[in-house]
């Protein structure tokens, strides 16, 4: 339900938001748009990435992200994944680690981004427990370039593990949210209270916000509302399914039809639908 209020927001907004965001360029598996990457790091990190994305067909992308141009990096890696394709076609396997270090303190992350076909395996509780747990610590010693280390290398191990191990990580780092908030094993979901509140607030107040920029926009105006909006629809898409270790189940590869990495060995495969799965720092 929530995910179905999301899209049709972000459906009104591709008119305004979208076009207003750029981003750099797909250069390769790792992207070092900020330059804070000395180069044996990116080469290493590069050679981890690219027998990642041949051995299980699954794609991790590391950006370091110059100017986010004031929007969350929950929001910019959202679109930052679209507009790359990262991931097979129709697999939409892919996984983005970023941060934007020229960002005012509290907001440069890092930020996980998951494609939704690697949803059950990159969790929300466990790329909240890689980034808190393997990251920050780092970076509050203000060592960017072996946080990114860290994340990538715990990134990996997760998309190399077998069904099982893969598994075993994802409950354990539910167990671990579930006891950090004192909350329920089992807990989490929506309740019809929660429905129609997110009703209330998509038509008394995403609907006119929309209306609104988009008349400015056509009378030739800027507006920074939809900042804001994408920022909303990002908190809707995170908070509406809780907490969980996934369902479903997965195998351990990922064929996917059509698409294919490119020539170059970092070009996106045809995926990128991403719906706002991952975590985020507050460094």
């Amino acid at each position: 339900m929530i995910r179905l209020l999301l899209a049709l927001a972000l459906a009104v907004l591709s008119g305004t938001a979208v076009q207003a965001q750029t981003f750099p360029k797909f250069t390769g598996l790792v992207v070092d748009d900020a330059n804070v990457l000395p180069p044996d790091v990116e080469a290493s990190l590069t050679q981890k990435l690219e027998a990642l994305q041949r051995d299980t067909k699954r794609q991790l992308v590391v950006v370091t992200i110059g100017d986010a141009q004031g929007y969350p990096l929950s929001d910019y890696g959202y679109q930052l994944g679209r507009a790359w394709g990262v991931g097979l076609k129709d697999a939409d396997n892919g996984v983005i680690l970023m941060i934007a270090p020229n960002n005012p303190k509290g907001q440069r992350g890092p930020r996980i981004e998951v494609g939704r076909g690697l949803e059950p395996i990159v969790t929300d509780a466990l790329a909240g427990t890689i980034v808190r747990g393997q990251m920050m610590p780092l970076l509050n010693e203000g060592n960017v370039p072996q946080a990114m280390v860290a994340g990538a290398d715990a990134l990996i191990a997760q998309l190399r593990a077998s069904p099982e191990e893969a598994q075993a990580k994802v409950d354990a780092a539910v167990q671990e949210f579930n006891r950090t908030h004192q909350r329920k094993a089992g807990g989490g979901g929506i309740g019809i209270g929660g429905i129609l509140f997110w009703l209330f607030v998509f038509f008394i107040v995403i609907i006119p916000l929309i209306r609104r920029v988009r008349g400015r926009r056509y009378r030739g105006g800027d507006s920074d509302l939809p900042i804001v909006l994408w920022t909303i629809g990002s908190e809707i898409a995170r908070h509406s399914g809780g907490w969980s270790s996934g369902g479903g189940g997965w195998s351990s590869g990922d064929g996917g039809g059509g698409g294919g990495w490119g020539d170059g060995g970092f070009t996106g495969g045809g995926g990128g639908d991403f719906g706002g799965g991952g975590a985020s720092g507050d460094w």
